[in-house]
């Protein structure tokens, strides 16, 4: 079961950090029901396949961040093999639960910063900003929302066909490079996140540019995510490198493809950061 997750979060896609932290620490539960002679055996293989799950993602920090969670919470603190695997089992259910519910939390607060008659921008695909706006909606307020397609995946399309589908909202799909257009008629950029590390917002490749374009215009920027993806130390970034296929179908003579999943966006471009522990205004 890890193997198969390790090359299942490999080959991922569309699917958010969130969703492959808890696909991960779920895979853990596969040690259970393996032998194991010593509590030192156990951890040892907890470590091992832990590691292994971290390198299937390296971008992903609350993948990294509920990793290691599993692991300072077991080791070191049992006194038998049936103790640690009662701990480890605790333990993922525990970082499951903070994941998912930290999600919801981040989008619960997202929901009230939403103003009646509010025009936004967002970029790609994130299911927590979409949360929040079906949240805001519910409430009684109405919104514009331009949605930037996401070259070369064109995730946006995914985005504005979920808000096209909620009422009081009305989506309006553009092409990443006509955001300096619009943005002059929004209110703020509304973004997701793969992660913050130390002054840095790592995000869908585009983010930089609209949140550059955005800080020339003076438009806000919000960036709304779990807590879980904000990391002071311990983590370091490693870009995913995709296929060169999403670009050109056909390959291109003499031309070297870059097809970078995730850009980097300096944190004295954002102007509030909301997760579970609320709107917090970032400070570099």
């Amino acid at each position: 079961m890890i193997d198969d997750t390790i090359e299942e979060i490999r080959e991922m896609q569309t699917h958010s950090s969130s969703v492959v932290a808890i696909k991960a620490a779920r895979a853990l539960t596969d040690l259970l029901d393996r032998d194991h002679a010593t509590v030192e055996e156990f951890e040892r293989d907890l470590e091992r396949n832990v590691g292994a799950l971290k390198r299937a993602n390296p971008s992903h920090a609350s993948l990294y961040n509920a990793m290691q969670e599993i692991v300072d919470r077991v080791k070191g603190e049992a006194s038998s093999v049936e103790e640690a695997k009662a701990l480890t089992e605790e333990s993922i259910e525990r970082v499951v639960d903070d994941v998912e519910q930290g999600k919801s939390r981040a989008a619960a607060h997202a929901a009230d910063t939403f103003a009646d008659g509010e025009t936004f921008l967002t970029h790609d695909y994130s299911s927590t900003v979409l949360d929040a706006v079906k949240g805001a909606a519910s409430a009684g307020t109405n919104l514009t929302a331009y949605v930037t397609e996401a070259r070369p995946r064109y995730l946006g399309r995914k985005s504005a066909r979920t808000l096209a589908d909620i009422d009081r909202v009305e989506p309006h799909l553009l092409v990443d490079g006509a955001a300096g257009i619009f943005l002059e008629k929004c209110d703020r950029v509304v973004v997701g996140m793969d992660c913050i590390v130390g002054n840095t917002l790592y995000n869908r490749v585009g983010t930089f540019p609209i949140a550059a374009t955005a800080n020339e215009l003076d438009v806000p920027v919000t960036v709304v995510g779990s807590g879980a993806k904000v990391v002071e130390s311990g983590f370091v970034f490693e870009n995913e490198i995709r296929s060169s296929a999403e670009v050109s179908l056909e390959p291109v003579e003499n031309v070297y493809i870059e097809n970078p999943a995730y850009d980097a966006t300096p944190m004295t471009l954002v102007d509030q950061v909301i997760t579970d522990d609320g709107v917090l205004h970032f400070e570099v």
